[in-house]
């Protein structure tokens, strides 16, 4: 029970936090002229600011380490994998969350992003963490590294774009990833995996205020934002 209590506080302190940055992410991007202009491709007949993602990762990395300080006895418990998985999971978002910066605020070529992109997944198996069994997919169980791993980094990009593709309609991307989340949040906690049940619940709690803003804001008052590459990329890693 003690650690449900801790995924409440640690989704609700991402809930407010996203309650309080938004609001001045919408204000920042007003007097600064940061939007998202309307043309032609676009459903939107007004400018709308698209940095909603710059409050992901920072709000995550808040609540994380505030809810391992809360629970700083249980770090002699933490296994060394889980160190390390969880070391290279902030380095990976780390370097999404750069790129995904500049691409919201002036515009970065593809392919920069694509390799980006790769370079974050390369640190999945980096970690230790890569498919080595497909269950009897195609008639395949057990697999080599050497197959395991580019299969790892590949799918980790697809899922990445999958989500940065998606993001073209109000809500969307964020109610798909809320779903997910919250699946992986039940899963990992009946696994008695809390860390990663943590941050999925941490994930959608800041999802949530994000929502409001994206599907009910009005875009005629300012009060309507989208989460931009810097969002997509992080929830795609995620």
């Amino acid at each position: 029970m003690e650690h449900v209590f801790f995924m409440v506080v640690g989704f609700l302190m991402a809930v407010l936090l996203g309650q309080i940055i938004i609001p001045r992410i919408l204000v920042i991007s007003l007097r600064k002229r940061l939007f998202d202009q309307p043309d032609s491709r676009k459903v939107h007949h007004r400018p709308i600011s698209r940095l909603g993602g710059v409050t992901f990762f920072p709000v995550i990395l808040i609540v994380m380490c505030t809810i391992g300080l809360l629970q700083f006895y249980e770090m002699e418990k933490i296994t060394s994998s889980v160190i390390s998985e969880s070391l290279c999971l902030v380095a990976g978002l780390m370097l999404l969350y750069m790129i995904g910066v500049c691409d919201d605020l002036i515009g970065v070529r593809y392919r920069r992003k694509f390799e980006v992109q790769i370079l974050a997944a390369a640190f999945l198996p980096f970690a230790g963490l890569s498919i080595q069994n497909l269950g009897g997919l195609f008639g395949w169980y057990e697999i080599s590294p050497l197959v395991g791993v580019p299969l790892t980094m590949l799918l980790t990009v697809f899922l990445i774009n999958a989500i940065n593709l998606i993001d073209g309609i109000d809500g969307l991307a964020s109610s798909i990833c809320i779903v997910a989340l919250s699946f992986f949040a039940i899963f990992f906690a009946s696994k008695e995996l809390w860390i990663y049940a943590q941050i999925a619940v941490t994930c959608v709690g800041i999802l949530i205020p994000f929502f409001m803003y994206n599907v009910f804001g009005n875009a005629d008052r300012g009060r309507k934002i989208f989460m931009g590459d810097t969002g997509s990329l992080t929830l795609g890693y995620i």
